[in-house]
């Protein structure tokens, strides 16, 4: 580890607990903290081996003497603290020196889906899809520096005044985006959208009541059967949950080829390629977009190709490759309606050097994408699967879809959770012959029900 990992920081506000009245008196307190915790570590750095620290990092028992060590200083300045407030200093000395500092507890912590930091003193959660602000906070915009530094160096890339703005992702798979100045005017900002330990599974969709076990089994049904599908939704709907669910139902016999702009998806075959995209170089060079990814995908021999989510000129190589003999892909794309996606697939066609006309560009679209199922967030954070619509075919330049089951919101309950009812639009799905091809019928009466949320 580099020695500017182990630069003194202060001691933050212990817990990432909810901010309250006791501003000013918070305040004091934090400043006599992080004014012990920088003589800890002082001590700590004078005593310390700082050749011998990567391999303490890579043993538990290892992170354990350095545990007790910090604990002997604490107990060495004879100040006045209670066994678990030494264990809790502690730990923040450690977490400065092997983890993300303040952030740590915030990271450890399964309830918390997303981490925003605006700035080194303004730190907000979302904890089960309502924003809260916490008391965590940083010394100064130096140290939330160090810890984007430390981030963004452990996945090789770099952020500084000629590279302001950086994509990275953390152990866990956590996709992380930190802008600074000149960029951020006020101070590095710093959004973590987190990924749990444990994938979400279908049955928790269910359970979640995002969808129906109706929805759900049309939609396993459709990835056997290798049916082109979109996910669509806002940020924060759940489209990459979703994806990786939907991603479960491939075959473990099958080569899967995932690309994205930055690795998040966490399949679980075997047999899976992880493609990335790569930023510019110093001399803004070397860059790798998903459109070269998705180009050379198709050079290697992919049963399937899942694209994190489509963006720009690749979408046409897409469709293309969907049309081509590698169906059953999978890919996710930012829009409110099954509509607006296809109008949006169409406009990032257009972003190439091939100047097709809309007709050819419709005809494309409908002919490559079988399935559109579009995820939202609701206004009590829930997410829901909205509408899983088929496309039917193009007919006077129009592309026309049927909409196979929708969710019908129908206000807010007394404790402001919105209710509504997911239901069955009745149509049989023209795709039912292929699921009979493949051996997956569609059970009698999935076409006609109605549940109420």
């Amino acid at each position: 580890m580099a020695d500017s990992s182990l630069n003194i920081m202060p001691l933050r506000v212990i817990g990432p607990t909810l901010r309250n009245g006791n501003g000013n008196a918070r305040a004091s307190q934090g400043k006599e903290q992080q004014g012990l915790k920088s003589i800890i570590h002082q001590e700590l750095i004078k005593r310390l081996d700082l050749e011998k620290l990567g391999a303490i990092q890579e043993t538990r028992a290892g992170q354990q003497q350095l545990f007790s060590l910090i604990q002997q200083i604490i107990g060495e300045q004879s100040i006045p603290l209670s066994s678990s407030e030494r264990d809790r200093l502690a730990q923040e000395v450690l977490d400065e020196v092997f983890g993300l500092g303040p952030l740590e507890p915030l990271l450890q912590d399964d309830t918390i889906s997303d981490i925003l930091v605006n700035t080194y003193n303004h730190v907000y959660v979302e904890r089960r899809g309502v924003l809260q602000h916490t008391n965590v906070t940083f010394k100064d915009n130096r140290h939330l520096m160090q810890i984007i530094d430390k981030i963004v160096s452990g996945v090789g890339r770099r952020v500084d005044e000629s590279s302001p703005m950086v994509d990275a992702r953390l152990k866990d798979g956590s996709r992380v985006n930190a802008i600074i100045p000149p960029l951020a005017v006020d101070g590095p900002i710093l959004s973590i959208r987190r990924f749990g330990s444990t994938p979400m599974a279908a049955e928790d969709l269910v359970r979640n009541k995002a969808l129906t076990q109706p929805m759900l089994e049309l939609l396993g049904a459709a990835v056997k059967a290798r049916l082109n599908v979109i996910v669509c939704g806002g940020t924060g709907a759940g489209k990459t949950t979703l994806l990786n669910v939907l991603s479960g139902y491939i075959s473990a016999n099958e080569r899967i080829v995932t690309i994205e702009d930055s690795a998040e998806l966490q399949l679980k075959q075997d047999h899976v390629v992880r493609l990335e995209c790569r930023p510019p170089n110093v001399e803004g060079k070397g860059a790798v977009k998903q459109r070269e990814l998705v180009i050379n995908a198709l050079r290697m021999r992919p049963d399937r190709i899942v694209l994190g989510e489509v963006r720009g000129e690749e979408a046409l190589d897409m469709l293309q490759a969907m049309n081509t003999g590698h169906d059953g892909s999978i890919t996710t794309i930012h829009a409110n309606t099954p509509r607006d996606g296809l109008a949006r697939l169409e406009t990032m066609c257009m972003m190439g050097d091939m100047r097709l006309p809309e007709k050819a560009i419709r005809m494309q679209i409908s002919s490559a994408i079988d399935l559109i199922v579009q995820a939202a967030r609701m206004s009590d954070g829930s997410r829901r699967i909205t509408h899983i619509s088929e496309l039917t075919g193009a007919y006077s330049d129009v592309i026309s879809m049927q909409d196979l089951f929708v969710f019908e919101k129908e206000g807010l309950g007394p404790n402001g959770k919105v209710k509504g009812r997911f239901r069955s639009t009745g149509i049989m799905p023209k795709f039912g012959e292929r699921l009979k091809a493949a051996g997956i019928p569609l059970p009698a009466g999935m076409m006609d029900h109605s549940v109420e949320v």
